[in-house]
């Protein structure tokens, strides 16, 4: 028969402002069959169900199992990491929270992906200082191991890095709630000046935290009323969140996430040769590669004394701010003068744009393979210009036998615009230094080659494949480092 029990007055968990005491009823449910169950309906907080129904059971097998998948780092070892901030609001130690996006989804080779991960976040963070970074629960933490650390060019290097959804600098402190209250205003008080209205978020991923998600929300929401009584609640459209994240072996305590640039980590899925032009298009096929894991090298096509030295300078710092997304890489610049001569006295001259972007394909398919690269990457956008239709877009890909990715092919020109400026690229892409691929244009180009006649052309040109391996040879290889700064200037 059902028992009922009245516990001693508890205070409630909330603000100064509500510090009155109520009784809290607990009706508990004896059964045979199943032992002992219980259901409290209560304002409280809770705090005190283990004292009077003992410990809570064991979480499922199932939760353990899907724990365990993230093996990057041991529980012991993450807790050692966070024992030193918790339970000290006056010293609060920032970190910085990079949550999965679609890694999480990749089942049983989740650990390979995270792996690829941290060891780019590593890298990236290794000239701004001393930082732990591990991963644990589908999120990176990266935690500065030095107090004179700069967290905003930490946060500005790690916000580039593909493969998180979202970021948030965050404090960790102790699961108590007097603490989350006061290390919440300590480190979030500030930015709740000036505004009208605010929320509190709050999410449980440790369950066997006494208080539920709504509590949390209402009860911490009700201690900053108190701090901040000019501020109105506005769970739709905030000016201002408050998220907490109760976790295993801490609370983090931070403010709205930033989102990231999403994708997968560089490497992942392979490297590639992109052909970078000098304009707008070619950095933005990197940037977009780069974001499905596509690890990239960069070839550049020069023929001086047609193309000059500040147009190498310029495709060089294209591929410098390119890489602050796709990570170091190499630069070939290839000298193309004499094959592009070559074509131009020796083959008709509607022909010359499609034969011209043929020999540039063999001679970097061959730079490709012996760079391990196993495909190429164009920015060609359909029927952008004369060479970029389909039929020309057909000849171009028989010249050689890699697979050619085009990630900008269905793109409007508005739109790669818009990426350019986001990557910041646009304004170095703009600076009138000419490229190979702008020299010698026929004025009216055949827009619907056929692949006959361009075998045809071809065959008459039977010096052309000796000028091509001599260009391939004679390529340049330019270190780009994503540490070096970008010196040039328009």
């Amino acid at each position: 028969m059902p028992l009922t029990v009245t516990t001693l007055p508890v205070k409630k968990c909330s603000g100064n402002d509500r510090s009155h005491f109520q009784n809290t009823n607990i009706n508990i449910k004896i059964s045979a069959e199943n032992g002992r169950s219980a259901t409290a309906t209560t304002a409280a907080c809770g705090r005190n169900r283990e004292e009077l129904l003992g410990p809570r059971p064991a979480r499922c097998e199932c939760r353990s199992k899907a724990r365990s998948r993230c093996r990057v780092l041991q529980p012991v070892q993450a807790e050692a990491m966070l024992n030193r901030n918790l339970g000290d609001t006056t010293f609060m130690h920032e970190i910085i929270m990079g949550y999965q996006g679609e890694m999480s989804l990749k089942g049983l080779n989740r650990n390979q992906f995270e792996s690829a991960m941290m060891k780019i976040l590593r890298y990236r963070l290794k000239t701004v200082g001393k930082f732990k970074v591990y991963c644990t629960q589908s999120t990176f933490y990266m935690e500065p191991e030095e107090e004179d650390v700069d967290m905003d060019l930490a946060f500005d290097r790690v916000s580039k890095v593909f493969g998180l959804a979202a970021l948030s600098r965050a404090v960790v402190c102790d699961k108590d709630f007097d603490t989350i209250c006061q290390t919440a205003e300590d480190y979030l008080g500030a930015s709740l000046h000036g505004i009208r209205t605010f929320k509190v978020e709050a999410r449980r991923s440790d369950k066997t935290y006494p208080m539920t998600s709504p509590e949390l929300m209402r009860e911490l929401g009700a201690y900053l009323l108190g701090k901040h009584n000019y501020l109105k609640v506005d769970v739709h459209n905030p000016d201002f969140k408050v998220i907490v994240e109760i976790r295993d072996y801490g609370a983090y305590i931070h403010g709205p996430k930033v989102p990231g640039e999403g994708g997968l980590p560089v490497g992942t899925s392979g490297r590639a040769l992109n052909m970078l032009s000098g304009g707008i298009d070619s950095p933005v096929a990197a940037y977009r590669m780069a974001k499905r894991g596509l690890a990239l090298d960069h070839i550049h096509f020069a023929s001086p004394p047609y193309t000059s030295e500040r147009a190498k300078l310029k495709v060089k710092a294209l591929a410098q701010l390119t890489s602050i997304y796709t990570g170091s890489s190499n630069l070939f610049v290839v000298p193309y003068t004499k094959p592009q001569e070559y074509i131009r006295d020796n083959a008709p001259d509607v022909l010359f744009t499609v034969l011209m972007r043929r020999s540039m394909m063999r001679i970097a398919n061959v730079i490709a393979k012996k760079q391990g690269c196993e495909a190429l990457v164009t920015g060609e956008s359909l029927a952008q210009v004369a060479s970029q239709t389909v039929k020309a877009l057909q000849c171009t890909d028989a010249a050689q036998d890699l697979p050619i990715l085009r990630p900008l092919i269905g793109m409007d020109k508005t739109e790669i615009v818009e990426t350019a400026r986001h990557i910041n690229t646009f304004e170095t892409s703009i600076l009138p230094y000419e490229d190979c691929c702008t020299i010698f244009t026929p004025p009216h180009p055949k827009i619907r080659p056929e692949l006959a006649e361009i075998l045809e052309a071809e065959a008459a040109m039977p010096g052309l494949a000796a000028l091509e391996a001599e260009a391939a040879e004679s390529a340049e290889r330019i270190r780009i480092r994503i540490t070096d700064q970008v010196e040039f200037e328009g």
